[in-house]
């Protein structure tokens, strides 16, 4: 037997994978986040797949049912929201499973970040504006590693992801002014591609009272950096007539 840890996507149901959905289906055991995984995504499951809402339980409880399916030689999907390689809180999962000799796997999905630049239609990375982006958190109950303070992030200038901080972003604001100015473009995704999301646009100056007005405090994902804006950058050299690569020998005029 294996535990699939499955990547579920960020909340459209079928923003997960084809090998995801399949697993989901298949395994008789099912273990899903209950507050963060949408109901349609357990539709369709066999009437007696066990379906156990772990949204109330801690990390050996959990283990526990792991556990009992792996006696039972049963597989089980683990659906966790959006990537698993981002904020999943998979690593202790997966340290116990270890030390037990049960075997896993993982299917990464669909991530917040990337739903949510499609939802504002946007691309995280401009020429000429920003070519990196950094994924972070603010720093909470869960302290960031020494060089990883939001405002040593923030000195980089790049397109910052900020998960799991919107209860924060007065102080995010105050932290990120001096690097990135009042009037840097901000976006504010809550529940990205769920039926309910709300988009927020404003700017450093303006977000705070933004999201106040909308009442935003969790689940949300904010984005800081010019490229949320849609300004003027500079095109690629990818599609350029006049840039041979290896699938597009260089264009020649008529003339020559």
């Amino acid at each position: 037997m294996t535990i699939y840890f499955i990547g579920a996507g960020p909340g459209d149901p079928e923003l997960i994978t084809l090998k995801g959905q399949r697993l989901l289906h298949a395994c008789p055991v099912v273990l899903y986040a209950g507050s963060l995984i949408p109901p349609p995504l357990l539709a369709g499951l066999s009437l007696t797949t066990q379906i156990i809402n772990t949204a109330a339980l801690h990390l050996e409880q959990i283990i526990t049912h792991m556990q009992l399916a792996h006696q039972k030689n049963q597989d089980v999907a683990r659906l966790h929201s959006g990537d698993l390689s981002l904020y999943g809180a998979i690593g202790e999962q997966m340290a116990r499973l270890k030390s037990l000799k049960i075997p896993y796997e993982i299917i990464p999905g669909v991530g917040a970040a990337a739903a949510s630049a499609a939802q504002l239609g946007i691309e995280l990375t401009l020429p000429g504006i920003s070519q990196t982006v950094i994924f972070t958190r603010f720093a909470a109950k869960t302290p960031m590693p020494g060089k990883e303070q939001l405002h040593q992030l923030a000195q980089h200038g790049a397109t910052l992801v900020i998960f799991l901080s919107v209860a924060h972003i007065h102080k995010i604001r105050d932290i990120l002014l001096p690097h990135y100015g009042p009037h840097c473009p901000v976006a504010v995704v809550y529940k990205a591609s769920w039926p309910e999301n709300k988009q927020v646009l404003g700017t450093l100056d303006t977000i705070v009272s933004q999201v106040r007005t909308e009442k935003i405090t969790r689940t949300a994902l904010i984005i800081v950096g010019q490229v949320v804006n849609s300004p003027q950058f500079d095109f690629s050299y990818l599609y350029n007539q006049s840039q041979a690569h290896l699938f597009r020998p260089k264009y020649k005029r008529a003339h020559e």
